[in-house]
């Protein structure tokens, strides 16, 4: 999938410049601040989302809000911003975590984006025939509260046949920094399959998913961090290990993701959420 970018094929991911211009960055950034001021989201799928192992399989009480995200835009929170009544404690513009997973669907500004000449000629450098994308996200990084992401590869949760079929293509729509959370990566880890597999347990079982192995654990100091300037992208081979840290600053880090898969003789799992 990665053969024509020599970088990328080595590193499993490529930081490329200037994706956007900061006036489409602004735009993508004011349409989802009136999507969160339009959200409604019933008190019981108030959840929060997680990549800690533990947590992912405790927290699928409200799971089925979740598993069925992927046709439909839905959000998800950062911890710590409700009460025990489940009413908010932060303003709800800074609540949260993730709006997905089909912005690209049913948005016409992320759907323009999506689908943008700019970016089918990346997919096409990629070598990328048939590209399906697979679904999309707005992530927030809050200042101060913006929660950390553990190491994992895209592939335990959009497993394919064979691997390498998958690309993310993550948006900086603000300045991402090491000092407010940008992606951390270990370089050539895309080369050794993965580890873990989310997948759909049989109807009518609980939890809704679980997972098939488990992730590894990584050497800290192996990871590179990948900063990128405001309406830059970084490419990221599903299988590259990558991570980012809690948001500390006093910053936001808001970004545009969304997944490309290359659908010619590629079977994707039905065991996927």
């Amino acid at each position: 999938l990665l053969h024509n970018m020599q970088e990328q094929q080595e590193d499993g991911y490529v930081v490329l410049d200037g994706l956007l211009t900061p006036q489409e960055c602004d735009e993508l950034r004011q349409k989802m601040t009136e999507i969160v001021d339009h959200m409604e989201v019933p008190e019981h799928c108030r959840i929060t989302f997680s990549t800690y192992h533990d947590e992912q399989l405790e927290e699928q009480g409200n799971a089925d809000y979740f598993i069925t995200s992927g046709d439909k835009i839905r959000f998800f929170f950062e911890k710590g911003v409700f009460n025990d009544k489940g009413e908010f404690i932060v303003p709800k513009q800074r609540a949260l975590n993730k709006v997905g997973h089909a912005l690209h669907a049913y948005e016409p500004l992320y759907k323009k984006v999506t689908h943008s000449p700019r970016v089918q000629g990346i997919a096409k450098k990629l070598g990328v025939v048939h590209p399906v994308i697979l679904q999309s996200m707005y992530i927030f990084k809050q200042p101060g509260i913006g929660g950390e992401v553990t190491p994992h590869q895209d592939a335990t949760f959009l497993y394919t046949e064979p691997l390498g079929r998958v690309m993310g293509m993550w948006i900086a729509l603000e300045d991402a920094t090491v000092n407010n959370g940008c992606l951390w990566f270990i370089p050539g880890s895309h080369k050794s399959g993965i580890s873990r597999r989310m997948v759909r347990t049989p109807k009518g079982t609980f939890p809704l998913t679980d997972f098939i192995g488990r992730e590894k654990s990584y050497d800290e100091e192996k990871f590179v961090a990948a900063p990128v300037k405001k309406g830059g992208v970084v490419l990221i081979h599903g299988e590259v290990v990558h991570r980012s840290a809690e948001n500390t600053s006093e910053d936001s880090r808001h970004v545009y993701a969304f997944h490309i898969m290359e659908s010619q003789d590629t079977r994707w799992s039905p065991d996927n959420w």
